[in-house]
C-alpha cells in the first residue's frame, strides 16, 4: 500500500488528477471506477479543467460507480447519477452511454443482476474510493462478513447521520443503497482511496493498526496489490502516522 501525506486537499486531488491521466493517456478506452461525496470532488474539478485546457480526452473512456441511493431517480438532486453529472460528466467529452450508476428505482432485483453483470465483464483500470468516519468503504457497512457481489444494503444509524446535511431532513434520507461489494471494489487493477475530513478512526486502522477487520471495511485495501492512498498532513499527524 502507498501512501501520500499532502500538505493540502489541492495538492491531493493534484496527485489522483495525475494518477487518472496516465491511465487515460496510455489506454483511451479505459473503465474508470468513481465514487460520490466530498472527498472527490476536487479530483473531479481537475479533471474537468485538464479536459478543458490540456486535451485530456474522456471521449472513449468508460466509468462505472460504486454505489446508488434505493428510491433515488437519477434526476432527485441527491441521486449519485445527478451528483455525477453535475460534477463531473457535464464538464468533460464523455458520452453518457458509457457511464454506468445503477439505477435507484425500478425492479431492484433487475437493477442488481445488470449492475453483476457489468462488473462481471468489465475490469476496471482504476477504482477511486472514499471512506467513512467508520470506515465503510461504499455502503458496506461494518459486519461480521463482506458481501462480494453488489447488494442492497441497510445503511447503518452514523452513515445517515453522516449523511443527512445533503437533505432537508435526517428522516428523508434513504435507509437502503446499492452498493458494489467488497469483492468488486477489490477486482479493480488499481485502487486510489482519498481520506479527508473526520476520518481519524477509520485512518489509524487501515494505516496503524495493521489488522484486517471488516468491522473496519476500508482496512481490506491492505490486501491488494496496487492500493494507493492520499491523506492530508494534518490528519496523518493527528493518528500519529509517520510513514
Amino acid at each position: 500500500m502507498k501512501v501520500f501525506v499532502v500538505d493540502t486537499y489541492e495538492e491531493g486531488a493534484k496527485i489522483c488528477a495525475d494518477m487518472f491521466e496516465e491511465i487515460i493517456r496510455n489506454k483511451p478506452d479505459a473503465c474508470i471506477g468513481l465514487a460520490t461525496g466530498s472527498s472527490p470532488l476536487g479530483l473531479y474539478k481537475e479533471l474537468a479543467r485538464r479536459c478543458k485546457e490540456e486535451g485530456l480526452d474522456f471521449s472513449q473512456v468508460h466509468t462505472v460507480n460504486l454505489d446508488e441511493y434505493v428510491g433515488l431517480e437519477g434526476t432527485h438532486e441527491q441521486s449519485y447519477r445527478f451528483f455525477m453529472d453535475d460534477n463531473l460528466f457535464n464538464h468533460i467529452n464523455i458520452d453518457k452511454a458509457n457511464t454506468f450508476v445503477v439505477k435507484g428505482t425500478g425492479d431492484p432485483e433487475a437493477n442488481l443482476k445488470e449492475f453483476n453483470d457489468l462488473l462481471d465483464a468489465t475490469d476496471r483500470d482504476i477504482q477511486l474510493l472514499g471512506v467513512g468516519p467508520d470506515g465503510h468503504l461504499a455502503f458496506n457497512e461494518p459486519h461480521q462478513q463482506m458481501w462480494d457481489e453488489a447488494h442492497i444494503e441497510v445503511l447503518d444509524d452514523s452513515t445517515i447521520e453522516a449523511n443527512k446535511r445533503f437533505f432537508a431532513s435526517k428522516e428523508e434520507v434513504p435507509t437502503s443503497a446499492f452498493t458494489m461489494g467488497m469483492g468488486g471494489i477489490m477486482r479493480a487493477k488499481k485502487l486510489l482511496m482519498i481520506i479527508s475530513g473526520n476520518k481519524a478512526d477509520a485512518a489509524k486502522k487501515l494505516l496503524i493498526d495493521g489488522k484486517i477487520d471488516p468491522m473496519c471495511p476500508c482496512t481490506f485495501l491492505r490486501m491488494h496489490r496496487d492500493a494507493n492512498v492520499i491523506i492530508e498532513k494534518a490528519l496523518a499527524d493527528e493518528i500519529g502516522y509517520k510513514g
